[in-house]
């Protein structure tokens, strides 16, 4: 995976990979670290009662989103990376083991239960199914490989960042507030 970048101050960044990961609270961090604005794809993608945006209309929000100067957004959202990835300068992939993963969509449930998060469309009440957790656990294996490859294929000088454990969050969120984020890639990768 590319992990070199032709600024040392990232303008557009997306921050991916799978649910419970930290992509939101990651996203937030370094958008008040750069002072850029956050996009959460959540709260765009799902309307009231949990119903998703129709795919093109989906996909030309997605295109205007992307058009703007700067911008840290995260989300999943794999059917749509072939918009995001070309216009990002820097990619931030969570890949913590889904045990964790799953731990902490469920902590995250009860924390909001009957509520909805602040990172979610409104009237999307915090919910947690089978479906959804069989998602999760099913991530590396379907979705994972997929991204990866989507990854390997960018061209030269995108930022690429696959953050494997909390610690690895926690020491790469110091990189950015410290202004090392491009010297960081060579001790993350």
């Amino acid at each position: 995976m590319p992990a070199e970048s032709d600024s040392a101050s990232p303008r557009r960044i997306l921050v991916i990979g799978i649910a419970g990961a930290g992509k939101t609270t990651l996203a937030l961090q370094m958008a008040e670290a750069l002072s850029l604005p956050t996009i959460h794809l959540d709260a765009l993608f799902w309307r009231p009662g949990w119903e998703p945006t129709p795919r093109e209309e989906w996909r030309r929000l997605l295109a205007e989103l992307v058009k703007r100067d700067s911008w840290v957004m995260d989300g999943n959202y794999d059917s749509s990376l072939d918009i995001r990835l070309p216009a990002a300068d820097t990619v931030v992939l969570l890949d913590l083991p889904r045990r964790v993963c799953m731990w902490r969509v469920v902590i995250r449930w009860l924390k909001h239960i009957g509520r909805t998060r602040p990172d979610m469309g409104p009237g999307c009440l915090e919910k947690v199914d089978w479906e959804f957790l069989k998602w999760i656990w099913d991530y590396p294996r379907h979705a994972l490989p997929t991204v990866l490859r989507q990854l390997d294929a960018l061209p030269p000088g995108r930022a690429v960042f696959r953050l494997r454990s909390q610690r690895e969050i926690d020491r790469f969120v110091v990189h950015i507030r410290t202004g090392a984020l491009a010297r960081s890639a060579a001790s993350l990768s």
